[in-house]
């Protein structure tokens, strides 16, 4: 009986024993569960957005001024006193169209005059014409002298000198008189007028009364920097930049003061072939369709020329990419979850994205949100941008040259712009021509 209670109390020990050592793996294996679980759960989370390498155009971004295409001043030709204006200011006229008239009685007097002096002249020389043929025959009779008939040929020769330079004085006081009728030199827009009727004008000078200007099409002046020119130069030569389409002169397109771009490109026509040396620039002019005359003279707009192609530019976020003193990085995470620094070359912005010219391939995995939260040689946990699709196929303008500051997007020096072949996205929508009807006949002269 002893022996069967000993029995029992030791399988009870036992019993206990075993429980309690299953108990213990079992919390040890649950506490060893939880211990992956927040040390998986304590891995940084990084948003990232795998990149792709791809050719965009590049183009320059300058200021400019506007220039009519052809701009003709007025004047006064004919001296007397402004009677008419035949035009209303900032008319449309053709070229040849009556725009003032002055008064033509003295001018219509003075040609009566001319007249008459030359009627007297032709008298005077047809009565010395007479007298040398009387003088033939008695000169070979020996009637008169060698020098009487020398002198009325003389005389012959002067009268017909005073025929024409009386026949001069009709046909200048006939073109005094036809300037009474002041025209427009060119087609095109007449501006205001710069005297009124009763005016006295064309006595001392050349008056202005008023200024005629072709602005369809209508040209834009601008400058480039000659270092901009020349690394431009030197990256084609290298083959760093393809050259775009060299069957035609690079497009221009104009924003306005206003922030809006102007929906009609141009062209360049001119390259000076010389730098100033007052400013270290290159002078350059393009033309502008202006049918509705939305762009006026002398106003100030940015110009973008496309310049060339970049065959190999990455495009990644503002919030990328971080400025050090030792230049640009941005972050990118590799296959096994750590993060990289990787020195980049990023000159130029579009819209919220730099575009990297130098230090990424494509395909990298480049940190997008929280940069300054990650290290190099950081172990991450990867998650992929959900906007990335959203952040592609936008168009605004960029900035290039040497830059500064931070991934902000502050810029200094030279400035440039992109134009990218999905469109154009600015401040504003573009701003297209309300045409009526087709152009005046006047401004297609």
């Amino acid at each position: 009986m002893s022996s069967k209670i000993d029995c029992r109390t030791r399988f009870g020990v036992l019993t206990g024993v075993s429980t309690g050592l299953i108990a213990s793996v079992v919390l040890l294996s649950a506490c060893s569960e939880r211990g992956k679980k927040e040390t998986a759960d304590a891995t940084p989370e990084a948003v990232v957005r795998t990149v792709e390498r791809r050719a965009e155009p590049l183009t320059t971004r300058q200021p400019g001024r506007l220039e009519a295409y052809r701009s003709a001043d007025v004047r006064a030709r004919a001296g007397g006193v402004i009677v008419e204006r035949k035009y209303r200011e900032g008319q449309t006229v053709a070229r040849g169209e009556v725009l003032f008239r002055i008064d033509p009685q003295p001018l219509s007097a003075a040609l009566d005059a001319a007249r008459g002096a030359l009627a007297k002249a032709q008298a005077e020389h047809d009565s010395a014409r007479d007298k040398i043929e009387r003088y033939r025959g008695l000169l070979e009779s020996h009637a008169i002298s060698a020098r009487e008939d020398a002198e009325a040929r003389a005389a012959e020769a002067r009268t017909r000198a005073e025929v024409l330079a009386a026949r001069a004085e009709v046909r200048k006081a006939e073109l005094n008189l036809g300037y009474t009728s002041v025209t427009s030199p060119i087609a095109g827009r007449v501006r205001r007028a710069e005297v009124t009727e009763g005016a006295l004008v064309g006595l001392d000078s050349p008056t202005l009364l008023t200024r005629v200007e072709q602005i369809d099409p209508i040209y834009v002046n601008f400058s480039q920097p000659a270092a901009q020119v020349y690394a431009m130069t030197r990256d084609l030569r290298a083959g760093k930049l393809q050259h775009g389409n060299e069957a035609s002169a690079p497009q221009v397109h104009v924003t306005l003061p206003d922030g809006r771009e102007y929906a009609l490109p141009g062209k360049l026509l001119f390259t000076d072939l010389a730098v100033d040396p007052g400013t270290d620039t290159i002078a350059m002019r393009a033309l502008l369709p202006n049918p509705d005359g939305v762009l006026l003279p002398g106003a100030f707009v940015q110009v973008r020329m496309q310049g060339a192609v970049n065959p190999n530019v990455v495009r990644v976020p503002r919030e990328s990419l971080t400025r050090t003193g030792e230049g640009a990085i941005v972050r990118v995470v590799d296959t096994q979850g750590k993060v990289h620094d990787r020195k980049v070359r990023a000159e130029a912005i579009d819209a919220r994205e730099w575009l990297v010219t130098e230090g990424l391939k494509g395909g990298e995995h480049v940190i997008v949100q929280n940069v300054a939260q990650f290290s190099d040689g950081m172990q991450v946990r990867i998650k992929a941008d959900a906007g990335a699709a959203a952040g592609t196929g936008k168009t605004s303008a960029k900035t290039s040259g040497n830059t500064s500051g931070n991934a902000s997007g502050n810029t200094a020096g030279n400035t440039s712009d992109r134009t990218p072949g999905t469109g154009t996205q600015n401040n504003a929508a573009p701003v297209e021509p309300a045409r009526a009807g087709p152009a005046s006949q006047a401004e297609t002269h």
